[in-house]
C-alpha cells in the first residue's frame, strides 16, 4: 500500500511538472508572437534572423547568471555534437524565413504541418518508437484541424519547395537532437542551453544581417529605433529567454513529436488572440471548425499516447553515468 501511495505521488508530481512546463512554453511562445507582430508590423523591425540572434544573446546572459548563482552545474558537450546542433538549428531558422518569403502562406503552413510526420519518422528509425493506431489517428486529426483553419491559398514553386524541405527536416532534426543530447549526456535544460545559446547567438548575429538584407532589401544597421520599437525589442528578447528554456524543458520531458502535436495549441491560441486584438478579418465557420477539430485531436493524442502501448520506445539509449543534478527530474517517467 505504501509503495502504491509513493508511486501515485510521483505520478501526480510528474503530471503537475508536465503541466507547468507546457503552460510555461505556451504562455511565452504566444506572448513572443504577439510582441514580434507588434515590433515588425507596427514598428517596422523586419529583421527576423538578426532578432533571433539577439534572442540567443539574451538567453546566453541568462545561462551565465544561472551558472554564477549556482543554479546550473558544469557539464560537457562534445564540439562535434554542438556543431551539428547549431547547423540544424540555424538551418531551421533561416529555412523557415526563406520558405515564408518564397512560398504562399498556405504552402508555408502545410510545410509546418509536415514537421510532425518527419519527427515521427526520426523517432521510429533512430529510437525504434512504436505508435498505436489511436495515436496515429489522433495525430492525423490534429493535422487536418490545423490545416482547415490555417491553409488558404496554396501555390508552390521549385525554390520554395526546396526551402520548405530544408526547413522541415532541419527543424525536426533540431528538436530530435535536443531530446537526444539531453538523454545521451545527462544534460538538463540549463546545461544544454549553456552550450548551445552562445554558439547560436554568435553564428546568427554574423549570418543574420546578410540574410535579412537578402529577404527584405533593408540593412539592420540603418534601422531608426524609436523608443517604442526599442521597448518591444527588449521585451521580445526577455520573453525569448522563457521560450528557449521552456522548449528544451518540454522536449526533454516529452519528445519532439509530442512537442509538435501539442505545439499546435499555440497555433490555435495565436489565431484566437489575433482575432481579439487585431480584428476579426478572416474569422469564419471554417476557421472555427478547424480550431475545434485540432483541439479535440490534441486531447485524443494526450489520452492515446498515455495508454499502455500508445507510444513505446523499444530500445533504450545508453545514458552517460554520473547524471547531472536536475536532469533526472526533467526526464523522469515514461515519454509521452
Amino acid at each position: 500500500m505504501k509503495v502504491e501511495m509513493t508511486s501515485l505521488k510521483k505520478s501526480d508530481k510528474k503530471a503537475v511538472l508536465d503541466f507547468a512546463a507546457w503552460s510555461f512554453n505556451v504562455t511565452t511562445s504566444v506572448g513572443i508572437i504577439m510582441v514580434n507582430k507588434a515590433l515588425m508590423a507596427k514598428h517596422g523591425f523586419t529583421f527576423a534572423t538578426t532578432l533571433t540572434g539577439l534572442h540567443f544573446v539574451a538567453t546566453t546572459l541568462m545561462t551565465i547568471v544561472f551558472r554564477w548563482l549556482g543554479l546550473s552545474q558544469p557539464s560537457q558537450l562534445p564540439v562535434a555534437d554542438l556543431i551539428k546542433f547549431v547547423i540544424f538549428s540555424n538551418l531551421s531558422i533561416v529555412g523557415m524565413n526563406v520558405s515564408l518569403m518564397w512560398n504562399s502562406v498556405g504552402f508555408y503552413q502545410i510545410a509546418k504541418l509536415c514537421m510532425i510526420p518527419a519527427s515521427c519518422l526520426l523517432e521510429i528509425v533512430f529510437d525504434h518508437v512504436h505508435y498505436s493506431r489511436d495515436t496515429k489517428l489522433s495525430i492525423m486529426v490534429v493535422l487536418i484541424g490545423v490545416a482547415v483553419c490555417t491553409v488558404t491559398d496554396v501555390s508552390v514553386n521549385a525554390r520554395g519547395l526546396i526551402a520548405s524541405v530544408i526547413a522541415v527536416w532541419s527543424t525536426a532534426l533540431q528538436q530530435y537532437y535536443v531530446h537526444f543530447l539531453q538523454r545521451k549526456y545527462s544534460l538538463n535544460s540549463f546545461n544544454l542551453l549553456g552550450h548551445t545559446a552562445p554558439a547560436q547567438a554568435g553564428s546568427l548575429l554574423l549570418l543574420g544581417p546578410f540574410m535579412d538584407y537578402l529577404l527584405t532589401g533593408k540593412r539592420v544597421d540603418h534601422f531608426n529605433f524609436s523608443s517604442l520599437a526599442l521597448f518591444f525589442l527588449t521585451l521580445s528578447c526577455f520573453i525569448a529567454i522563457g521560450v528557449n528554456l521552456s522548449q528544451f524543458i518540454c522536449i526533454g520531458r516529452f519528445s519532439a513529436v509530442s512537442f509538435q502535436v501539442l505545439g499546435h495549441m499555440k497555433t490555435v491560441l495565436v489565431l484566437s488572440l489575433g482575432f481579439v486584438f487585431f480584428g476579426k478579418e478572416g474569422l469564419n465557420l471554417q476557421v472555427v471548425l478547424g480550431m475545434v477539430l485540432a483541439v479535440l485531436g490534441m486531447i485524443w493524442y494526450g489520452n492515446a499516447s498515455a495508454k499502455p502501448g500508445g507510444k513505446e520506445r523499444r530500445s533504450i539509449l545508453p545514458v552517460r553515468s554520473g547524471s547531472l543534478k536536475g536532469s533526472s527530474e526533467e526526464t523522469d517517467g515514461a515519454e509521452k
